[in-house]
């Protein structure tokens, strides 16, 4: 008699049946299928309880949009409001050494990730946290990041916020995307950009990016827009100093002899011109601050080291520059109402 071709194994041989297989897949696709409603759900509610949510973008990298997304964030949280910061960067997460937030252990409770606790309250999300190896590369596709970006949206618990801060990776891939199209009642977004020409033609593909998904341009940050240096001379003198491009700058010292003189690194006002040219508001400037690379590596942002600095005060500048336009926007909502 030829063997079956069903295979029959003894009882206690500890090999399940296929039915019982089965049974176990069809439990594990209802349990994920509930956990994605749930985390649904949860998306739907977060326009409740979040006021505003601001995307912040670069066209290229280098020009210190996670530095600039963190300086927001600690700059809102100064004025009293309550501030969550998501760095959606996940081949590149740099928020947590930023803040010196490198140990922070995350708190899950109810299939919930609770926020680490940064400088001036501010909750942050990075997918620094969930690495093992932070040296080790993430070679992740569409699909799986995809999915790790509506699990940070959807499983943490944020609770009640004034503002929320999204930091991207630099360039229009799928992460702004992803984020426009799962998180509901995105307010707008910040481009970030530097004086250089590549940077500036990089800032417009970020605008036109934005323009293509919806999502209102709140405005364009210029960072590293001049070093100011300072000294001391004779009271009322006249002082020479020679800038980047061999030009001559004088400037005048004052009664005590004290002076400074902004020079423009990588040249001045390419920002607000490009903000003119596609119609879209110019928040502001941001100094070339050596003291904001030391900050950033020793994981203590400049706006906590000097707060009353020009650094911190140029951020605040801008956080009211965009709160100004979060007004406006609101103001356009209810005429369309």
């Amino acid at each position: 008699m030829p063997d079956s071709p069903v295979s029959h194994h003894p009882a206690g041989s500890g090999q399940k049946s296929p039915e019982a297989e089965a049974s176990n897949e069809q439990k594990a696709q209802m349990e994920q299928a509930y956990q994605q409603m749930q985390r649904k759900m949860r998306i739907s509610k977060l326009d409740e309880g979040i006021k505003h949510k601001i995307m912040v973008l670069s066209g290229k990298g280098g020009v210190g949009k996670s530095t600039v997304a963190t300086g927001l964030a600690l700059s809102l949280a100064r004025q009293g409001k309550k501030v969550g910061l998501m760095d959606i960067d996940i081949t590149g997460p740099n928020v947590p050494i930023m803040l010196g937030l490198e140990e922070a252990d995350l708190n899950v409770e109810d299939g919930q990730i609770h926020p680490a606790e940064g400088p001036n309250g501010v909750k942050v999300i990075s997918m620094a946290f969930l690495l093992e190896d932070p040296d080790k590369p993430v070679i992740w596709r569409g699909p799986i990041k995809l999915g790790a970006i509506q699990q940070f949206i959807g499983d943490v618990s944020w609770g009640e916020l004034d503002a929320l801060i999204i930091d991207f990776p630099p360039g229009t891939s799928d992460e702004p995307l992803t984020v426009s199209q799962s998180l509901p009642g995105i307010d707008g977004v910040v481009i970030v950009t530097t004086p250089q020409e590549v940077a500036l033609l990089d800032s417009r593909k970020s605008i036109n990016f934005a323009k293509t998904i919806s999502v209102p341009v709140l405005g364009v940050v210029e960072n590293m827009s001049g070093y100011t240096i300072r000294g001391s001379a004779e009271p009322n003198s006249t002082i020479s100093v020679m800038g980047p491009e061999g030009v001559m700058k004088e400037c005048d010292s004052d009664s005590e002899g004290n002076w400074d003189i902004t020079l423009d690194v990588f040249k001045s006002g390419g920002g607000e011109e490009a903000s003119d040219e596609m119609g879209v508001p110019f928040l502001g400037t941001l100094p070339f601050d050596p003291g904001i690379v030391r900050g950033g590596d020793d994981g203590v942002h400049r706006i906590i080291a000097e707060p009353e600095g020009n650094t911190a005060k140029a951020f605040e500048s801008i956080v009211d520059n965009i709160m100004g336009q979060l007004d406006k926007g609101s103001e356009r909502s209810l005429r369309i109402i």
